[in-house]
């Protein structure tokens, strides 16, 4: 993963070709510009649109204000500091104010999404995550999508304002995070398990690929991910398993591309890791299959 520039250059008011921002009433260059603001109506609601996804990703760049994002159709990819994560369809995407981030987008994509100032983000997440959508949540965007942006907000909509905090603040987390190492020797396992997933080698194995002992590889992948060897290996196995169900592929060729023994073993793991088998989590989020790189893609996680 490239580290993101020091000092990010300032915004400039563009949104990437292929890429449609609506907010209610206002032009593009407009509703560009509340990304920025810290003042005015706390929360704006907007809808965006990528007919045919980006053809890059968008450089390291940050926003004034915190982000929430809700993909209905697609799967978008994101770096931050923090690691990387994968937005599929009918998940939410949290970026707090003024975090650096890319964006990458392949294939169709559509949702919705809430702009809000860094004023009331203190009770809300720290760091990137993707978070569970209640019904609530879905209804409470469809409310704030029809506002218009104004100088400050009126009773009902400081009410509304609150009652969205409070599901923001509450909402489950969920494991779309891949969290990458910083040191080098790490990092060569981690790029060549991404380019790689179905590597079997052992534990042992590939710390003298990378020049560490057994027991050195172990700590320091806990310290820098928070995940064991196998918890990491075993998550950017099934972020790519997302992206290639996406695809259209079978559940059998995923789990032999994948490295799992069976079909019913890699079923298993997707079961116990998403709460729902592969079919059913796709119906559930409503993806039409997607041409989309995953997060356990080499490019798009640097």
């Amino acid at each position: 993963m490239l580290p993101p520039p020091a000092i990010p250059a300032p915004p400039s008011h563009t949104t990437p070709e292929g890429f449609e921002l609506r907010l209610p009433q206002l032009r593009r260059e407009e509703a560009l510009d509340w990304f920025e603001r810290e003042d005015g109506l706390a929360v704006l609601g907007f809808r965006f649109d990528s007919p045919q996804g980006l053809a890059r990703e968008v450089d390291w760049h940050q926003h004034a204000r915190a982000q929430l994002i809700c993909v209905e159709h697609g799967v978008l990819t994101t770096r931050t500091r923090h690691g990387t994560w994968s937005l599929p369809a009918g998940s939410g995407g949290w970026m707090p104010p003024a975090e650096l981030h890319t964006v990458q987008v392949d294939g169709p994509m559509r949702g919705w999404g809430m702009a809000l100032a860094p004023g009331i983000c203190g009770e809300l997440p720290a760091d990137p995550c993707v978070i569970g959508i209640s019904d609530l949540l879905h209804a409470l965007a469809r409310r704030i999508g029809g506002w218009h942006p104004s100088p400050q907000a009126s009773g009902s909509q400081q009410r509304l304002i609150g009652v969205l905090l409070d599901e923001i603040r509450d909402a489950p987390r969920q494991r779309m995070h891949l969290p990458m190492p910083q040191d080098r020797r790490l990092l060569r396992v981690t790029s060549q398990l991404l380019a790689e997933p179905a590597d079997g080698r052992s534990l042992a194995q590939w710390a003298q690929w990378a020049g560490l002992s057994p027991r050195s590889l172990t700590r320091r992948f806990r310290e820098e991910t928070t995940l064991s060897f196998a918890q990491w290996r075993q998550q950017a196995r099934l972020a790519e398993a997302l992206r290639q169900l996406g695809d259209g592929r079978s559940v059998a060729d995923i789990a032999h591309a994948l490295g799992f023994s069976s079909s019913s073993a890699f079923v298993t793991v997707f079961r116990n890791h998403f709460g729902l088998p592969p079919g059913r989590y796709l119906a559930r989020a409503g993806t039409a299959r997607p041409s989309a790189r995953g997060l356990a893609s080499p490019t798009a996680s640097g």
